[in-house]
C-alpha cells in the first residue's frame, strides 16, 4: 500500500506507521484464522487428547524467591498475552501522541462509535442473560472487536476497500482495547495483595522517572516491565495489565524538543517494530491455538439458542453494527462528523458488520469471566459463532456493495 493513498492529513510517520500496521495486521489475521481452524480439528479428531495434554504442559519459573508453576495454557494468557497487551499500549499511544488520536476531529467519529460499540452489545447480553449472575460475569464478552481478524478479512476484498473504511476501523478498534483494558482493570481483579500492589507501584515510579529524565535506552524499561509482571500477578490484578503500563511509559518523540518529529528517534516505534511480527505470526495464533478448540462433538443447533451464546452472538452480529452505525448516523445529523471519504452508509453497515469479529479480545475476556468449562465452552461457541457469521456476512456484503477498483490501491 503505497502512502500515498493515504489521507495527507496524517504527518508522513504516521502514515509509513499505519501502511505497516495493515499489512501485519491483515497477513497475522489469515494466521490466526488458520490457527483457529487447527485449533477445532485438533479438538475433535483423534489428536484431541494430545492437544489437551499439550495445553497442560507444566512450565515452571523461578525468580528469586519465587515459584511459578503454571500450565501452558496460563503461561500463554497470563504471560505472552501481557507481550500482546504491551504492543496494544504503544499502539494507543503511538495514535494518541502522532496518529489518527492525536486531534479531535479525527477522534469524535471512532471514539463515539467505538463507546456505542461496546454498549449495545452489552445491553443485548444483558436482556438475555440479567436472571443468571454466573452468565452475566462475562457481559463484556461480546464488547471487542478482534482487528487482525478483521483485516484479515478485508484484505480478501483486495482494492475494493478503501483506505479510509480501513482507518476507521483501526481507530475504532484502537478504542475498543482501551475500553477492554479499562473493563478488565476493573472488573476482572480479585483477591487483591497489598504488598504486592506497593512493589508494582514502585515499579511504575522507576519506569516513570526514567521517562521524565530522558531516558530512551529499552532495556530499563523492559527490565522493569519483567518486575511488573511478576508484582501484577501476584497482587490480584490480571498479570497482562503489567504490559499495558509498561507500553504507555515507553517514551515516544519528545514534542518539547526542537529535534523534528519525523527524524526523531522513537523508543516507543522501536520496540513496536520488533514485536508486531512476533505477535501477529506468533503470539495470537498461539493463543487462539490453545484457546479456541471447542469439541462440538454433542453440540446441536438448539445449544446455539441458549442465553449465555445467544447473547455473545447477538451483542456481536447485531449490537455491534447497530452501535457504530447508529452513533455515526448520529452524529452525522447533528453536524458533528462526517463519514470518511469514500464511504456511504451501505460501506459503514459493512465496516459496522466487521467489527463484529470479536475473536481474540473476547476469548481473552471470556477466559477471565468464566471458571466454569461448561460455561467457557458456551462463551467460545456464541464467539466462534459469532465471528464467523460476522466475516461470512460483512464479505459478501462489502463484496456486493463497493466497486471494484482499479490500480493498487483504493482512491480516496
Amino acid at each position: 500500500m503505497s502512502e500515498t493513498h493515504l489521507p495527507p492529513r496524517l504527518p508522513r510517520r504516521a502514515l509509513r506507521a499505519l501502511s505497516e500496521f495493515f499489512r501485519l495486521e491483515a497477513a497475522g489475521g489469515i494466521v490466526l484464522i488458520c490457527a483457529a481452524v487447527l485449533a477445532l480439528i485438533a479438538a475433535n479428531s483423534p489428536l484431541r487428547d494430545a492437544y489437551e495434554a499439550f495445553r497442560a504442559i507444566p512450565v515452571q519459573l523461578r525468580i528469586g524467591p519465587l515459584d511459578i508453576d503454571k500450565p501452558l495454557l496460563l503461561w500463554i494468557n497470563d504471560g505472552l498475552m501481557a507481550v500482546f497487551f504491551l504492543l496494544v499500549a504503544l499502539e494507543i499511544k503511538r495514535e494518541a501522541l502522532s496518529g489518527q488520536l492525536a486531534e479531535r476531529s479525527q477522534l469524535v467519529l471512532p471514539m463515539v462509535c467505538a463507546s456505542a460499540g461496546v454498549v449495545v452489545p452489552a445491553l443485548l447480553f444483558f436482556a438475555l442473560n440479567r436472571g443468571d449472575a454466573t452468565a452475566m460475569r462475562g457481559w463484556a464478552v461480546p464488547t471487542a472487536t478482534d482487528i487482525a481478524f478483521a483485516l484479515g478479512v478485508l484484505a480478501l476484498l483486495g482494492s475494493r476497500v478503501p483506505v479510509a473504511m480501513k482507518l476507521l476501523l483501526s481507530t475504532i478498534a484502537v478504542v475498543d482495547d482501551l475500553i477492554a483494558i479499562l473493563i478488565i482493570a476493573f472488573f476482572y481483579s480479585h483477591g487483591l495483595s497489598a504488598t504486592a500492589l506497593i512493589w508494582a507501584a514502585v515499579a511504575l515510579a522507576a519506569m516513570w522517572l526514567l521517562n521524565r529524565r530522558g531516558v530512551t535506552a529499552l532495556a530499563p524499561y523492559l527490565a522493569l516491565g519483567a518486575v511488573l509482571w511478576v508484582c501484577v500477578l501476584k497482587s490480584g490484578v490480571h498479570a497482562t495489565l503489567a504490559g499495558v503500563a509498561t507500553g504507555l511509559l515507553i517514551p515516544h518523540v519528545d514534542k518539547r524538543n526542537a529535534i523534528d518529529d519525523e527524524t526523531e528517534h522513537s523508543p516507543l516505534e522501536t520496540l513496536e517494530h520488533a514485536l508486531h511480527p512476533w505477535v501477529a505470526y506468533a503470539i495470537l495464533p498461539l493463543f487462539a491455538f490453545v484457546n479456541a478448540g471447542l469439541a462440538l462433538g454433542g453440540i446441536q443447533l438448539q445449544d446455539m439458542l441458549d442465553p449465555l451464546p445467544m447473547g455473545v452472538m447477538l451483542g456481536l452480529v447485531v449490537g455491534k453494527p447497530i452501535g457504530i452505525v447508529g452513533a455515526a448516523l448520529l452524529m452525522r445529523a447533528l453536524g458533528w462528523a462526517r463519514f470518511p471519504s469514500g464511504m456511504d452508509l451501505r460501506a459503514m453497515f459493512g465496516l459496522g458488520l466487521m467489527c463484529g469479529i470479536g475473536f481474540t479480545m473476547s476469548l481473552f475476556i471470556a477466559s477471565l469471566a468464566y471458571q466454569d468449562p461448561l460455561r467457557y465452552d458456551e462463551a467460545v461457541l456464541g464467539i466462534l459463532g459469532a465471528s464467523l457469521l460476522s466475516a461470512l456476512i460483512g464479505y459478501f456484503w462489502l463484496r456486493a456493495v463497493l466497486p471494484a477498483r482499479g490500480g493498487q490501491g483504493s482512491h480516496e
